[in-house]
């Protein structure tokens, strides 16, 4: 369970969240870029991010910034997959709000690419659906994006299994990746999981662990987890992430951290091996 494939790239099986360096609550700069690089020290080689990751209006791409400086930095960084979203707008408020149009697409392509430093970013995904843009349109734009070199793979995020399909269609059968919610707490993905498995597309579960703000409760929310975690003396957090690597070959959780000492717990999931029985406790959850 060491390693997973993302379209033609090898990746470790546990990959590295950003976005809780970037938005409200973040930590300070040094602790972030010690994150980084306690997560590229430990093996990973997938950092996801977005342009959308950020706190105030005139902070667009904060967590694409953090990340470029982070691997500029690391004897690794160039061996790393940067994984980063467009179609999400922060207006500075809290709120989140989206435009999936061709032409905003683009333009937040560009400027990802000139954060990021690149002359083509690794994987680039459409971040969210937009209700006043044909789906079809904004996945077209990925389409174009991919066919002129700007990105190398195509990935969707937040999409149900009809969106999954039309995605996979659109590009030619080059849809690499969907990143959806998935967690103890938040099931309703099966079916995208189990479709990205016929696929054989890679499943990136966003919030694994519950989320920013309830990770630390996965254990005493959820107790096989923690009746589990206890009896392999390891966190409930690691367990969680070994349970979802069982479910496919194509699930390649992307846990957000803000310290070192997490990115480190998560990605030793890698090594838990758990029992047929115990997977199948953990399902009934």
């Amino acid at each position: 369970m060491y390693t997973r494939r993302i379209g033609d790239t090898e990746v470790r099986a546990i990959g590295l969240g950003a976005m809780p360096m970037s938005i409200e609550g973040r930590p300070d700069e040094a602790r972030s870029l010690a994150t980084l690089h306690a997560a590229l020290d430990a093996g990973v080689n997938l950092v996801d991010t977005a342009d959308a990751y950020h706190r105030d209006a005139g902070e667009v791409g904060h967590n694409e910034t953090l990340i470029a400086k982070a691997l500029a930095a690391h004897d690794r960084g160039g061996d790393v997959l940067v994984a980063t979203k467009g179609g999400h707008l922060r207006p500075g408020d809290g709120s989140w709000t989206v435009d999936g149009s061709p032409s905003h697409l683009r333009a937040a392509c560009e400027a990802s690419l000139r954060r990021l430093g690149v002359e083509a970013i690794g994987l680039y995904q459409f971040h969210r659906p937009d209700p006043d843009v044909p789906y079809a349109e904004s996945v077209g734009a990925l389409r174009d994006l991919l066919d002129e070199g700007k990105i190398r793979m195509a990935g969707i995020s937040n999409a149900d299994p009809a969106r999954i399909r039309e995605a996979y269609d659109i590009l030619g059968g080059r849809l690499v990746s969907v990143q959806n919610q998935f967690s103890p707490a938040f099931r309703s993905s099966e079916p995208e999981l189990r479709l990205c498995d016929e696929l054989g597309i890679a499943f990136l579960p966003w919030s694994p662990l519950g989320g920013i703000v309830r990770a630390g409760e996965l254990g005493s929310r959820f107790a096989p987890f923690a009746r589990i975690a206890e009896r392999h003396g390891v966190s409930p957090q690691r367990v969680c992430l070994a349970w979802m690597l069982a479910k496919s070959p194509v699930v390649v959780p992307i846990p957000g951290a803000s310290r070192p000492e997490t990115i480190r717990d998560s990605v030793r999931a890698t090594e838990l091996a758990l029992t047929a029985e115990e997977i199948a406790e953990l399902d009934t959850v």
